[in-house]
């Protein structure tokens, strides 16, 4: 036995530290079952003086630490390595709403609460927590702030670094930085919160977050839109903010490919049209009073006349609202349920984008004949879920030539300066890819913030640098 582990009972109880492969089995694979390790110990503290406690006997053992959250990413950066020499540390008991301010329109809570508890908290105060993810019922406050989660609303509200004003944290060496504060302006030096939002804890681990609030919307109009074509989905853009306003909140695209997956493998989804289409456009007006209902049919109606759609389902009340989301958050899982699928998560300028989808999609099929192509995303922030299903029943064949298809993938990407990762981070799977799209003074930069913060490298070693 490591002498370690004893040690770690004693501070923190045996209840909080698990090493039993049975007890530890779900903490050591990720949520897509590509990225399996083994662990020392998991440990589960209960507060922010255990987690200081828990990495500071780690640090003095020289031993690293792998912090986990809701344990939903898809890049491999929440789970331990193989040697079984790690220990995860997970927030998962560390629930606590610490506090709620509806007059300055902020929430204090601690990493492990669930964002969909901080949707339904902020709700019940009359106000709108607007982040907004298929894994919401299972990822963590903390793990949407380490992986500067996106969404679907980005396009209105920005990514979680635009929605978090202050950070508790745990350095590398167990001492505890307070950054808690509710403040729109602090212009004293250095913005310290934002080395940890999107770091994926190997800067430091994330205990607690004051976020912002928003004015509660109500009133939702959402419909789902027929696309001749990808063009028509960034054309579309500009007219729908220009007839929606504020009231925009959602636009996202959806490619015929990724309907199909979503048809065959959740139950309940049906496509509401009446013939098939090649793309498809979700999109959403959210407000507190406005009458978005006939903004949006007016939104529509002007994007009719410009032949910038060819047909249009209106949602007329909640069960059809979520029939219509279910098309576009039953992807990940119909993808999972569907069998081998190489992912990426890409972002390029929105005046891009149509011109990547148009051009790289034959040359990826060249490559790989019959592979499937599923395409979806944020068309408001560039991004799309750019993921390759195998040809049906060859999933050796896109084994085979993954690393061909998605370098391909990232040199368009890199020609458009766009990025390899939008949302969901680096972990290990884009760890290399990373070294070879950014520049030497950015990674200079980059291990340079490392070695101040973590010169001993045991904050979640192996992710994010090369």
């Amino acid at each position: 036995m490591h002498s370690l582990l004893p040690t770690l009972r004693r501070t923190l109880g045996d209840d909080a530290v698990l090493t039993d492969a049975a007890d530890t089995a779900g903490y050591v694979t990720d949520w897509t079952g590509a990225f399996a390790g083994a662990a020392l110990a998991v440990v589960r503290p209960a507060d922010t003086a255990g987690v200081a406690d828990t990495v500071r006997l780690c640090a003095q053992a020289g031993v690293a630490v792998v912090p986990q959250g809701g344990n939903t990413g898809l890049v491999g950066g929440a789970v331990p390595d193989g040697s079984g020499g790690d220990v995860v540390l997970s927030l998962e008991r560390m629930r606590r709403v610490r506090g709620l301010d509806p007059v300055g329109d902020t929430i204090t809570v601690e990493a492990g609460v669930v964002l969909r508890a901080v949707q339904e908290r902020a709700e019940a105060a009359g106000r709108l927590f607007p982040l907004s993810l298929g894994s919401e019922g299972s990822c963590t406050v903390g793990g949407t702030v380490s992986t500067n989660a996106g969404g679907t609303a980005v396009l209105r509200y920005g990514m979680m670094r635009e929605l978090v004003l202050g950070l508790e944290v745990v350095l590398p060496d167990g001492r505890v930085w307070d950054g808690l504060r509710a403040l729109r302006k602090d212009n004293t030096g250095y913005d310290l919160k934002q080395l940890f939002i999107g770091a994926e804890g190997t800067l430091g681990i994330v205990t607690a977050a004051v976020l912002r609030l928003f004015p509660a919307t109500p009133r939702r109009a959402t419909a789902l839109v027929a696309l001749a074509s990808a063009d028509a989905a960034t054309e579309l853009l500009p007219l729908l903010r220009q007839e929606c306003g504020g009231t925009l909140t959602t636009w996202e695209l959806l490619g015929r490919q990724a309907m199909e997956l979503v048809l065959t493998h959740v139950p309940g989804a049906r496509d509401p049209f009446d013939s098939t289409h090649e793309w498809y456009g979700l999109v959403e007006l959210a407000a507190g009073s406005d009458d978005v209902g006939e903004r949006l049919e007016a939104a529509l109606h002007a994007a009719a006349a410009q032949g910038l759609l060819l047909d249009a389902v209106i949602a007329g009340n909640p069960a059809q609202r979520t029939s219509l989301w279910t098309l576009r958050e039953g992807l990940a899982e119909a993808q999972k349920l569907d069998g081998l699928s190489v992912k990426h998560d890409i972002t390029v300028p929105i005046s891009s984008l149509a011109g990547f989808v148009a051009e790289v999609g034959p040359r990826l099929r060249a490559l790989l004949p019959g592979l499937r192509l599923v395409t979806y995303g944020h068309v408001g922030d560039g991004n799309l879920h750019y993921n390759l299903s195998a040809p049906v029943g060859d999933e050796a064949a896109l084994r085979a030539a993954a690393g061909e298809l998605t370098g391909l993938i990232y040199d368009a990407v890199a020609e458009r300066g766009g990025s390899i990762s939008a949302e969901h981070g680096l972990g290990v799977l884009k760890r290399g890819a990373a070294a070879t799209y950014k520049s030497e003074v950015e990674l200079d930069l980059m291990r340079a913030v490392k070695r101040a913060l973590d010169p001993g490298a045991l904050m979640n070693p192996g992710k994010v640098l090369p």
